[in-house]
């Protein structure tokens, strides 16, 4: 294996036997023993089932590759057998470097033990020796931030208890590779945040598999992701593109065959975009440097935007104005919109939502509206042939340096229960220059800013 590569998977199958019978099983020990020394055909008591099947991929050494699926996908079964807790049928998992573990809820656990005695032992399963473990038991007890609950035995923890004292320990053990299964879904606010800033960090030194069905937490930590669909390796890629594609195919599995959603990309015929002309998104990427503040250069998107539609209805243009500048391509942050998003009806809606939401580089939601506030105090049905026009007033965010997308949308339904007839993951290009720095995903514009010093 290359000195560059951290974790390499090869032909990766695993089957479980399913009996659905206890006595089943009983039969398959002895029978077929028994059928084969006497000649007769052996007869099979339990039906197959594929966690994995054939799956192969490559992380290269620090890299940070989330594994996303809906469940019963094959992912914990994955995780298991990368971690090498469970032998796959047939291929091979090579690895380089300390693994550490944060699997399901306990494991590695005994119940029996105190907090103590297990940090004890997951340390010297982990290739700690004693000595080890007591140079870092303090920092291993401060992490996990329990109290006296460390000297009680963990059957009478609680799950957040569970997942502090194990993400604790494996954050201590110095290992090469981390791998996490969506345990930090139950961890309070507080301590996610204490991981997610310890996982940042490890990044900058370490491999991260990183599995979860939080979107927004795959898209800030992970370079690329793996799909699992069925015990099979669906696709591979960079993490906004395949998130895009998971979350277009898990509405779809909720529609069913009520709704099609049909991909624009492969809808985009090859001569349309041979003969469209040069779209603005692709100018003024990196604008001249400004003194004066930030700047927010928009571009529209919309025919080179990914996303779908059922057909239903379309987006048809949208457009910001500012109420202060009278400039609508450049737009200072902190100034009022208006912000204007038409759409052309096909069919009839019995309740037609438009919106949109702002997104980072790494497609994590920022902020947005849509018009279900409007709509819950005003039902507006449309008949096909309509033409929709949703408009929304806001102060705009002062954004850090770099380029940010906008997402817009069309619906029919409810908060609880609709369907998106059209959906565009990058309708507009906002490119940000700005020579202030600004703190956090979204800044506001302060009033007043004192530093003062009394007796």
């Amino acid at each position: 294996m290359s000195s560059e590569i951290s974790i390499k998977v090869e032909n990766i199958r695993k089957c479980y036997q399913i009996y659905d019978k206890p006595r089943d099983r009983l039969k398959q020990y002895i029978l077929p023993r028994l059928q084969r020394l006497s000649g007769q055909r052996q007869q099979r008591y339990f039906r197959e089932f594929w966690a994995l099947n054939d799956v192969s991929f490559e992380i290269r050494k620090g890299e940070t590759v989330g594994i996303i699926g809906r469940n019963g996908s094959g992912k914990s079964t994955l995780l298991q057998v990368i971690c090498g807790t469970l032998n796959p049928t047939a291929g091979s998992v090579s690895t380089h470097g300390r693994i550490a573990a944060l699997l399901e809820l306990g494991a590695g656990f005994n119940p029996e033990f105190t907090g103590r005695e297990n940090v004890y032992m997951n340390g010297a399963v982990l290739g700690l020796s004693k000595e080890e473990i007591d140079q870092r038991f303090d920092r291993i007890a401060a992490f996990a931030d329990i109290g006296e609950f460390i000297e009680q035995p963990v059957k009478s923890y609680s799950s957040g208890m569970y997942v502090r004292l194990a993400f604790a320990v494996i954050a201590h053990v110095d290992a090469e590779i981390l791998v996490i299964d969506e345990a930090l879904a139950v961890g309070d606010a507080v301590f996610t945040q204490k991981c997610m800033r310890f996982l940042r960090k490890f990044k900058e030194r370490g491999t991260l598999i990183f599995v979860s069905h939080d979107m927004g937490s795959v898209l800030n930590l992970c370079e690329r992701v793996v799909w699992l669909h069925g015990g099979n390796l669906r696709k591979m890629g960079p993490a906004k593109e395949i998130s895009e594609e998971y979350y277009q195919y898990t509405l779809q599995e909720i529609y069913g065959k009520n709704e099609s959603l049909q991909s624009l990309e492969s809808l985009r015929s090859a001569e349309m975009a041979a003969d469209r002309p040069e779209n603005a998104a692709q100018e003024d990427v990196s604008p001249p440097f400004v003194d004066y503040g930030a700047r927010v250069f928009v571009a529209e998107n919309l025919s080179e935007a990914n996303g779908w539609k059922t057909g239903a209805g379309e987006i048809v243009s949208i457009q910001w104005h500012s109420l202060q500048s009278g400039r609508d391509e450049v737009l200072q942050g902190g100034e009022m919109i208006r912000m204007v998003i038409t759409a052309k009806v096909a069919q009839d809606l019995a309740r037609p939502i438009l919106g949109f939401m702002v997104k980072d580089r790494l497609g994590q939601d920022l902020f947005g509206e849509n018009t279900l506030p409007f709509t819950n105090l005003h039902p507006l049905p449309v008949s096909a042939g309509s033409t929709l026009k949703s408009e929304y007033i806001f102060r705009l965010p002062m954004l850090p340096n770099g380029q940010y997308t906008v997402m817009a949308s069309l619906a029919d339904g409810d908060l609880h229960s609709h369907v998106q007839h059209h959906w565009l993951h990058d309708a507009l290009i906002l490119n940000v220059s700005s020579s202030e720095v600004r703190w956090g995903l979204v800044g506001v514009p302060f009033q007043d800013i004192k530093l003062e010093v009394t007796a």
